[in-house]
């Protein structure tokens, strides 16, 4: 996850989750939308507790609401668990609330970066999520057995992983925005001999010197048959994670005979950094649409 060097800023430093220092506040609950902010979900030894956000949709329906569980990008070093990422911060409405619109109830969930503990920590924490969020299924109105894990960046490679290994619930599909599928070889700026890389804080070590924990960190070592659905968004120009993961993975997934959808972006670098913004729109408007055909008429997609 290295950026090219440029002058200015670097994509890194843009993309960035504002600083608390100035950050703006978060907005008033929309219409039509409840939010619930800053929900305990897990209890860590010697740590912080875990929160989760849930956007819920107005009144009760008649049957339990299909989830996304989304996952915070920021090369599990930072980020916010309400961020979807630059391009979105000032839409209005925001894309959590556009996807409870769309009959969704969404949840953000913490988990712990790189600093505070190493893999497989981090997809630990967002299955106590999926667990918790099971447990309270009543409460919430929500049917976790049609749920789509939703990522960006180093979200995207959680989410990647959540879909592709023993999960229970398992996820009836995933959306990946320009994640990382293999930390085992050299792609792009990225070196797995290198102990300085975001890669290698994750790990706790180079990948080159953790190969075998590398490889089970690695969303791309494994896809097995009967791996769910996957949409697999990719900017042409990403100078921080090279478009060819997302292109190993989803030939990997077609290989294993599982639904997947690949595209690729022209112009866009990390974070869609670069695109106008109808086509931001468009990117989120298809992944919606993807989404919404996965959990179509109460029934999860089913597993080829």
């Amino acid at each position: 996850m290295t950026a090219t060097g440029a002058t200015g800023p670097s994509n890194r430093q843009v993309i960035a989750a504002p600083h608390p220092d100035h950050a703006p506040l978060p907005p008033a609950s929309e219409p039509g939308v409840r939010e619930l902010r800053g929900v305990p979900y897990r209890e860590v030894a010697g740590g912080r507790p875990l929160e989760l956000d849930l956007w819920l949709p107005e009144g009760r329906p008649a049957g339990r609401r299909p989830l996304v569980l989304f996952v915070h990008g920021g090369a599990w070093r930072r980020g916010r668990r309400d961020d979807m990422g630059l391009r979105t911060r000032d839409w209005s409405p925001r894309p959590f609330a556009r996807l409870a619109a769309a009959g969704f109830v969404v949840a953000c969930a913490d988990y712990r970066l790189s600093g505070e503990a190493v893999f497989p920590a981090p997809l630990d924490d967002l299955r106590a999520a999926l667990r918790w969020l099971t447990l309270r299924a009543a409460d919430l109105g929500v049917d976790t057995g049609r749920t789509v894990v939703w990522g960006e960046s180093a979200g995207g490679h959680l989410a990647s992983l959540l879909a592709l290994t023993p999960t229970d619930p398992a996820p009836v599909g995933a959306v990946i925005w320009y994640a990382p599928s293999d930390l085992t070889t050299a792609r792009g700026a990225f070196a797995p001999e290198d102990a300085a890389t975001p890669e290698a804080l994750l790990l706790g070590a180079a990948p080159a010197a953790a190969p075998e924990r590398a490889r089970a960190a690695s969303p791309l070592a494994q896809v097995r048959p009967g791996a769910p659905p996957f949409l697999l968004v990719h900017g042409e120009a990403d100078s921080m994670v090279a478009r060819s993961h997302s292109e190993s993975l989803a030939q990997a997934l077609e290989t294993a005979g599982s639904p997947v959808e690949l595209w690729t972006v022209p112009g866009a670098d990390h974070g869609w950094h670069g695109l106008p913004d109808a086509q931001v729109e468009e990117i989120f408007t298809r992944s919606l649409a993807f989404a919404r055909g996965l959990v179509a008429d109460g029934r999860p997609a089913a597993r080829q």
